[in-house]
């Protein structure tokens, strides 16, 4: 791991307004494979992970404008944004009103953004630095997920996740541009969204990306 993640953060991506989502800012970088072998190489270990953190991905782009756009869904709410990254949508829940938001992810990169991210916003972001996902639901009003739907193997242990949540009683939003794991059922759509991203990124440079609640369990 990298001696100082933060440092690296800071090294690596420019603090500018968010594509689409312009009164939000976070720390990005411009290109993926560079930062990818730079996080290799500073962290000693060829199988680092996509530095997802340094990007604002389509699923929490979408999650951030609906916010934006109806602000009663989090507005004096408790939030907890899984597998957070960058904490866009933690971040973008916040200048919604939301009364507290925690993030989650495994991450120390992401760790680092988030923490610098919630500092240039004036907000104060509360981490979780583990694997949630075998855990209790959160002490949370709403759990959002944006872009969590591009592996297998993390798609069907989010998705027991969140119903767990949805029967505790937490509503459960989710962003997502089309990725190949999301649920075909019990996800009802809010809204529709054409996003920017990166063609490093993504098959093109805009994308369609979806808000979805989790219905309640029958």
């Amino acid at each position: 791991m990298a001696a100082d993640p933060r440092a690296f953060v800071l090294r690596q991506t420019r603090l500018r307004p968010v594509p689409g989502a312009e009164h939000l800012r976070l720390h990005l970088a411009d290109e993926v494979l560079p930062l990818w072998r730079a996080t290799q190489v500073e962290t000693h270990d060829d199988d680092a992970p996509l530095p997802y953190w340094a990007f604002a991905w389509a699923g929490g782009l979408a999650l951030a404008r609906y916010l934006h756009e109806h602000p009663g869904r989090v507005a004096g709410r408790r939030v907890f944004d899984v597998a957070s990254g960058s904490g866009l949508c933690a971040l973008a829940a916040l200048d919604a009103g939301a009364a507290s938001a925690v993030a989650a992810d495994v991450d120390p990169f992401s760790w680092a953004a988030i923490a610098l991210n919630a500092k240039a916003a004036g907000r104060r972001i509360a981490l979780v630095r583990r694997d949630v996902l075998d855990d209790a639901p959160p002490d949370a009003d709403v759990v959002l997920a944006g872009d969590t739907w591009y592996e297998t193997g993390l798609a069907s242990r989010m998705l027991l996740w969140l119903r767990r949540c949805r029967e505790a009683g937490i509503t459960v939003l989710v962003g997502d541009p089309g990725r190949a794991y999301l649920p075909s059922e019990g996800l009802v759509e809010l809204a529709t969204y054409e996003v920017w991203t990166t063609t490093e990124l993504e098959d093109r440079a805009q994308k369609t990306a979806r808000v979805f609640e989790l219905a309640a369990p029958i």
